[in-house]
């Protein structure tokens, strides 16, 4: 199992920018994808899941601003991230859980800052 994600930045507040996941080693069409954040000083906290059927989970903090895709023909999922607040500084991750082990990649830096 391999997933890499890319797109993270530097972004002022109110900005926007949208996270990518590359996956591979697993049948991602069936598996459900959950993007999670790690802001420093913190615990890992689950931002969005997105299933095999398109049915999406978005945390209370994010709800509304945040977008959850995937491209299971690319085996891809992305984070369309707006109006982004400063709370939203954090490592993001990308992870699956497949036989009850989970996987997640090495993370991109968000960073909202004026």
């Amino acid at each position: 199992v391999q997933l890499v994600e890319s797109g993270g930045g530097l972004v002022q507040p109110g900005g926007s920018l949208r996270l990518s996941c590359a996956a591979s080693g697993f049948t991602f069409s069936t598996s459900a994808m959950t993007w999670a954040r790690q802001a420093p000083g913190k615990g890992l906290e689950g931002v969005s899941t997105i299933y095999s059927t398109g049915r999406t989970l978005y945390a209370d903090s994010i709800k509304g601003r945040f977008t959850i895709s995937r491209d299971n023909a690319k085996n891809m999922v992305y984070l369309q991230m707006n109006s982004l607040k400063p709370e939203d500084t954090a490592a993001y991750y990308c992870a699956t859980t497949i036989l009850s082990t989970t996987f997640r990649g090495q993370g991109t830096q968000v960073t909202v800052s004026s």
